[in-house]
């Protein structure tokens, strides 16, 4: 099984955070389209004769595009490539653009799964974000949505900024519970370089970050879903038992995937390619058949260290075992001796051969795997 990820690099506003590539131009928008119909028909070899499991449109924001060019893409796969019958095909969405006439057309595709991208049912958060929807349009697209008859929804929050006091937080929370959404995607606020909230914060003209917030409302949002009755999965995602992301589970497990778009980055288990972030270039290439791509041949370490780094952000842990088969026993061994220091501290937790996060363990999941990574000789 494999996947297919569409990077649709369009948006109405630039999120003030947001360092993804996208352009809030729509003028060359067909010409992007036939380029990334193009790019399928192009990189059909890339998943050898894999099965298709997963399709996810995002960006970018992809439902800026219609019901019927969604669809036409859906198809575009469809013919060079055999998708599952039961495909998880996700669509992210930003609010103001899931209008009643939308989610109608929407109705008609194979899109059988929605990412909202809500981030706050406040006023003042999403003006502060410089969000393209309304509070209002926060809360009526996850409806039309579900009223639709779509029940395989995530949608997203964000927290740890200034202006989220932690009974707004909990708020926000408790808003995704009661409208009985199966599965939350949540992210503390990141200041990237070389975007607008970076260049506020270095002027003066807004607060930085606080990680003791952002450590505080990360375990107020463990605490709650888990309550709920969510699944603390993967760091960043909580999900209903059986609701789980395909799509995104397939990425920390190591399964195939191809990257469709500018930007967009594809893995084979034995390299990894990302396509070039620059809209005009990549229709350029693609024009004249090529792929607009470079590539990163993965080491054995390469390959433990990214094991690492993935499995240990899931509630599945890292399996030692698996390392000692598929890399040999002295790198199982190594790590075996690398995370007594994490279990004095209790940040990690060992059923053996599993190693997990512990809950205080999460709030140090980045630099815990750093440490853990092999060294290459």
């Amino acid at each position: 099984m494999a996947g297919i990820y569409l990077h649709i690099p369009f948006c109405k506003k630039a999120c003030h955070y947001c360092d993804f590539h996208f352009s809030t131009s729509p003028q060359y928008k067909n010409e992007m389209l036939n380029a990334l119909r193009n790019e399928i028909r192009l990189r059909k070899q890339y998943l050898s004769t894999e099965k298709i499991e997963t399709i996810y449109f995002g960006g970018g924001t992809p439902s800026v595009l219609s019901a019927d060019e969604i669809h036409s893409l859906i198809g575009d796969i469809t013919s060079e490539f055999e998708v599952s019958g039961d495909a998880e095909i996700t669509l992210e969405a930003n609010p103001d653009d899931l209008n009643a006439q939308k989610v109608k057309e929407l109705r008609q595709t194979p899109v059988n799964r929605f990412s909202i991208g809500i981030q706050s049912f406040f006023e003042e958060d999403l003006k502060w974000m410089n969000r393209a929807h309304s509070s209002k349009e926060a809360e009526s697209s996850v409806k039309r949505v579900q009223d639709a008859g779509f029940e395989n929804i995530t949608a997203d929050l964000i927290y740890g900024f200034p202006l989220l006091s932690d009974i707004k937080w909990e708020q926000n929370i408790q808003k995704l519970i009661d409208f009985q959404i199966p599965h939350i995607s949540s992210y503390s606020m990141t200041i990237e370089p070389k975007t607008a909230l970076a260049s506020f914060i270095k002027k003066g003209k807004e607060l930085p970050m606080n990680d003791s917030q952002s450590s505080g409302q990360f375990l107020t949002l463990i605490s709650r879903l888990t309550e709920a009755g969510f699944e603390h999965y993967e760091i960043s995602n909580f999900a209903k038992p059986g609701m789980y992301s395909r799509h995104n589970s397939n990425y920390w497990e190591g399964i195939n995937y191809l990257g469709i778009g500018p930007s967009a980055h594809s893995f084979n288990g034995e390299s990894r390619q990302w396509n070039i972030a620059n809209n005009h270039r990549y229709i350029q290439e693609i024009q004249q058949n090529k792929i607009p791509a470079e590539t990163e041949f993965l080491t054995k370490v390469n390959r433990i260290n990214e094991y690492i780094m993935t499995s240990l952000r899931t509630s599945k842990g890292i399996d030692l075992d698996f390392i000692a088969k598929k890399f040999g026993s002295d790198y199982s061994d190594s790590i075996r001796k690398e995370i007594e220091v994490f279990l004095d501290k209790n940040w990690l937790k060992i059923n053996d051969p599993k190693v997990n996060l512990s809950l205080e363990g999460k709030l140090f999941a980045d630099h815990i795997a750093s440490e853990l990574f092999i060294i290459e000789e």
